[in-house]
């Protein structure tokens, strides 16, 4: 009769059954974790990006030496608003020297059509700029 006889009946071990989650470590690490982000936040700064804009110069350059990148990745010369002449990508930069004529200030416009791809944009404008060509620019499109 072990056991049998505990305070007047048998001993039953039971295990108290937990029917509620003890919510207070929860809650511990939840203000701690909310008093770390106020802390750090006014210390996080966040990454400026100065962007170039585009205004309107206040004088147009009496010459300009324009290139022309067509759809078909074809380049045309414009001098001074002149009619455009068709020249390859290895006769550039002679071509662009010779309507210089010798005057290193004279700036060279490059103007693209939207879709035509970025990398031929940049082949060109490349190609002026490791030949020393001095004022190599974008052109681009005024207003919206």
């Amino acid at each position: 009769m072990a056991g049998v006889m505990a305070r007047g009946g048998p001993v039953a071990r039971r295990r108290r059954t937990m029917n509620e989650i003890n919510m207070v470590p929860f809650i511990d690490v939840m203000l701690v974790l909310l008093i770390i982000f106020m802390v750090s936040a006014p210390l996080i700064t966040t990454g400026v990006v100065d962007l170039p804009s585009v205004g309107r110069a206040k004088q147009r350059p009496q010459s300009v030496i324009e290139i022309v990148v067509g759809l078909d990745e074809k380049l045309k010369l414009k001098v001074d608003k002149g009619d455009p002449t068709a020249v390859a990508l290895t006769q550039l930069v002679s071509r662009v020297r010779e309507a210089q004529k010798g005057q290193a200030d004279v700036p060279v416009v490059i103007s693209a059509d939207r879709q035509v791809k970025y990398e031929s944009v940049v082949k060109v404008m490349d190609m002026l700029q490791r030949a020393g060509v001095q004022r190599v620019g974008l052109s681009v499109k005024q207003g919206a």
